[in-house]
């Protein structure tokens, strides 16, 4: 963007005196004048006639002539304050976070626990529950690439790693319970994510884990993938998500849909363990507000740094006021000496 920039900027100041100077001149000096009066050389009788003449077009011009002194002084005085023109340009460097996110999509997660505060008929499970928040939590994540990882009985990546924050959401759309199957490979995801991030040039990996239960699949243990991940440098953030006790499922019967309560243990231990050992934490999340504050949280504590630095490309522009300063001096001078010179 161009911009008009003034060197020096301290030679501005010289406008303020000149200002005040014009106005003395113009306004103060006159009414000061006609406030004393002047003894007249030659006395007249009576002069109401004589006031009531006004002054020529001519002197009045004069008068503006007169003026155009100050002007070219305070154009001359923009030009030495050497006014200059560029193109500013910043250039952003961004120290960015490459994160996982993996979300549990067992069966587990057809509870209908988080949204407590709603009638059970309007209540959402928490796979929907949690779609809604990560998802918020991806837009916030401008400067970083995001990926994202299912699982069940398996792990596989439903989005690779990608600034196209767009194309995460509509994989974050799609992700349905039991795509994966129904029990839960902590070890499997783990590893899954670890092996999308393990070749990343990030200066942070993150991975933020979810899940309602404990691991009961998979070939890959959650101690064995968690020290995979310390040995990337992989930070593991885990959640448990559900209350605690029994929670309620919508489930068919001979008499159509019928809410029963089931228990679902959550592995908090494993799931400690697990952050502590990659430097990460562990949460608990019993409803939709506790879920949402967890991932505020982790959000301000991995903050891509960003750098900023500015420079200008400019050029001097110093004849735009210089110019017109002397054009305006000569036609002072021109104006004077003839047509509107004054006589002694």
């Amino acid at each position: 963007m161009n911009e008009l920039y003034f060197a020096d900027r301290w030679l501005l100041w010289i406008l303020v005196p000149l200002f005040v100077l014009w106005v003395a001149a113009w306004w103060v000096l006159p009414w000061l004048a006609r406030r004393r009066g002047r003894q007249a050389a030659v006395r007249y009788s009576n002069i109401d006639t004589l006031k009531r003449l006004r002054p020529s077009r001519r002197i009045v011009i004069r008068r503006f002539v007169e003026g155009l002194r100050i002007l070219t002084i305070a154009l001359l005085v923009l030009a030495m304050a050497r006014p200059q023109t560029g193109r500013k340009q910043t250039q952003v460097r961004t120290e960015g976070i490459d994160i996982v996110l993996v979300l549990d999509t067992s069966g587990s997660m057809q509870a209908l626990d988080l949204d407590a505060d709603r009638p059970i008929n309007r209540r959402r499970n928490r796979l929907q529950v949690a779609k809604e928040v990560v998802e918020e939590f991806v837009q916030g994540r401008a400067n970083d690439q995001v990926g994202l990882v299912v699982f069940g009985n398996e792990a596989f990546t439903q989005c690779p790693l990608t600034l196209d924050h767009g194309i995460v959401a509509t994989f974050l759309e799609g992700i349905e319970i039991g795509m994966a199957g129904d029990a839960t490979a902590i070890g499997s995801a783990l590893g899954t994510a670890v092996k999308r991030l393990r070749d990343s040039q990030a200066e942070s990996k993150v991975i933020i884990l979810l899940t309602d239960g404990r691991s009961n699949a998979g070939a890959l243990s959650p101690q064995k993938a968690a020290e995979i991940a310390e040995t990337f440098g992989i930070k593991v953030y885990t959640i448990g998500a559900g209350t605690r006790g029994k929670a309620p499922f919508v489930v068919d019967s001979l008499f159509g849909k019928q809410v029963v309560y089931e228990s679902v243990e959550i592995d908090e231990k494993t799931l400690g363990d697990i952050a502590e050992r990659t430097g990460g934490r562990y949460f608990r999340a019993e409803d939709t507000s506790a879920l949402e504050s967890i991932y505020e949280e982790i959000d301000e504590m991995e903050k891509t740094e960003i750098k900023t630095s500015s420079y200008m490309e400019y050029n001097e522009q110093f004849r735009r006021f210089l110019i017109p300063a002397l054009a305006l001096l000569l036609l002072e001078v021109v104006l004077l000496g003839t047509r509107y010179r004054k006589l002694p």
